[in-house]
């Protein structure tokens, strides 16, 4: 955000610092109001709604500043493939761009750059040799750029910090979803079983190593993770596997967290969760994020299911936002009691789509802070 730019919306007035409001509301407990975040916007959006072009708002970053939002932080280490794959274009065809990304991925994508999922079209890592050779050139657990510069990290989140701060716990199968392409993770796991499964070891074994080396220096109020293998039809993955394979690495890192005292573990999965949610918790993930409705369920339906067990950020249907004042009124007012029982941050189920009117998002921005603000 340039220096000239102000927020348009003050922040939420309370009692209480974001830090401790975020930590008593995820556990329950009375809070002076809700914790009032957005999950972001789609790149559509910086270029299309007059308020953020009018005022130079141009990414999620400056956008959250832009609202007032209360800060949340991460802390990530290097969880994934170092070094990268190189993300280059190798040629041009039609209206699309032909690439390389930096998972080894060919795929083609937009040549004018409008957001969009890209079509993959191969992956450099097919058969157990592919990975062999991968491994021993990205994954290397010993690889210097690994270890984090604590001091700066430090200076960046300082012990007396009034906002939550979480540690990443990196992705047991998503990213190698990411890697592999969906089909290519569905061939695998029957072709290559013990192929996945190392793969899934090494994401383990990263991202415990990651842990090691920054939960001592860190008072953490969360946990993070990414693992996206869901969609509106369920898990691109069979239950039995994420059950046996994923779900034994989840644990290892459960007792990494329970050591330092960090109770509160999410992960960003899209799409029908609701097959493997048992697995997801009994590994000791506890909360879903940004949980989206239209894939899924309203949030309402998992938070009766699991009562004082589940947590969920997001959950706000898009598609309502879309829908105009009413829909979004109507929908909001069906959120109340989760809010009000704890456990449960209501904010867009992904990030907010173009289609949605700026006067209608800023309508929705007014009424959760009536609704769910300081009365």
């Amino acid at each position: 955000m340039t220096m000239s730019t102000k927020p348009l919306l003050p922040p939420w007035p309370g009692t209480m610092t974001g830090r401790e409001r975020f930590n008593r509301q995820m556990h329950f407990q009375s809070v002076d109001r809700c914790f009032n975040m957005e999950f972001g916007y789609w790149e559509e959006n910086f270029r299309e709604w007059p308020l953020f072009v009018e005022n130079n708002i141009r990414n999620n970053e400056e956008a959250d500043r832009f609202f007032s939002f209360d800060p949340i932080a991460v802390i990530y280490g290097r969880t994934w493939m170092s070094p990268p794959f190189e993300t280059k274009i190798i040629e041009r065809r039609n209206d699309v761009n032909i690439m390389i990304n930096h998972d080894g991925l060919l795929a083609e994508v937009p040549a004018d750059g409008h957001d969009t999922i890209p079509h993959y079209l191969k992956s450099s890592i097919v058969t157990p040799e592919d990975w062999k050779r991968c491994k021993e050139e990205r994954f290397r657990r010993d690889d210097p750029s690994r270890i984090p510069d604590i001091e700066a990290l430090r200076r960046q989140h300082p012990a007396d910090r009034d906002y939550p701060l979480g540690i990443d716990c990196g992705s047991m199968i998503g990213k190698i979803r990411d890697m592999l392409t969906f089909e290519g993770l569905a061939y695998a796991v029957y072709d290559y079983p013990d192929m996945v499964e190392d793969m899934v070891e090494t994401c383990c074994q990263l991202v415990e190593d990651s842990l090691d080396r920054l939960l001592p220096h860190f008072d953490f109020d969360y946990a993070s993770g990414w693992e996206d293998i869901c969609f509106k039809n369920g898990p691109i993955v069979s239950v039995d596997f994420f059950r046996d394979v994923v779900t034994p690495r989840y644990k290892r890192i459960r007792r990494k967290l329970d050591a330092y005292g960090i109770d509160l573990w999410y992960t960003d999965c899209d799409g029908d969760v609701r097959p493997i949610l048992p697995y997801l918790i009994e590994g000791g993930i506890n909360c879903l994020f940004p949980f989206e409705v239209m894939g899924c369920s309203h949030p309402g339906e998992l938070l009766d299911r699991y009562p004082g067990t589940l947590r969920i950020m997001g959950g706000v249907d898009k598609i309502q936002l879309g829908n105009g004042p009413a829909a979004i009124k109507a929908y909001l007012e069906t959120l109340v009691p989760y809010v009000e029982r704890g456990g449960y941050i209501p904010f867009c189920d992904h990030r907010c789509p173009p289609n949605v009117r700026p006067e209608d998002y800023l309508y929705y921005l007014d009424l959760k802070q009536k609704m769910f603000g300081l009365k």
